[in-house]
């Protein structure tokens, strides 16, 4: 079952046991893959890790990285498509309440997939 979404960073974080992400993020990524269930990021996080590595910012290994992880028969982290229905539907986020597309897109997911979501941001790590 489906237990959390995260975003780009805390994929990467998670992908390369980077102190950035949060004792609490990491935390419950762990206990989520103990259970045996996987945490879902969007297929945006895949174009995302594209141009931070083409850009320097990140390590140039990290898609094949994340993409072997998701081609595991034992995958802890798992793609979710971004598709029209969800462009479409992030139309109807109110940009006053959530300005930022990142975490619009999050919430978004998480109204969807109606699990927790776990999100990394600039450094800070929550879950909400």
């Amino acid at each position: 079952m489906l237990r959390a979404v995260a975003d780009t960073h805390a994929v990467i974080w998670y992908i390369f046991a980077d102190s950035r992400l949060s004792v609490t993020a990491r935390t419950t990524i762990e206990e989520i893959a103990a259970e045996g269930n996987p945490v879902a990021f969007s297929s945006i996080t895949l174009a995302e890790i594209v141009y931070l590595s083409e850009r320097g910012r990140i390590n140039s290994t990290t898609l094949d990285l994340l993409l072997t992880e998701v081609e595991s028969d034992d995958a802890l982290l798992v793609e979710i498509p971004f598709d029209r229905n969800i462009a479409v539907t992030l139309r109807q986020v109110d940009r006053a309440q959530i300005p930022d597309l990142p975490i619009a897109l999050l919430l978004l997911l998480l109204c969807i997939l109606m699990h927790p979501l776990l999100v990394a941001i600039a450094g800070f790590n929550y879950l909400v």
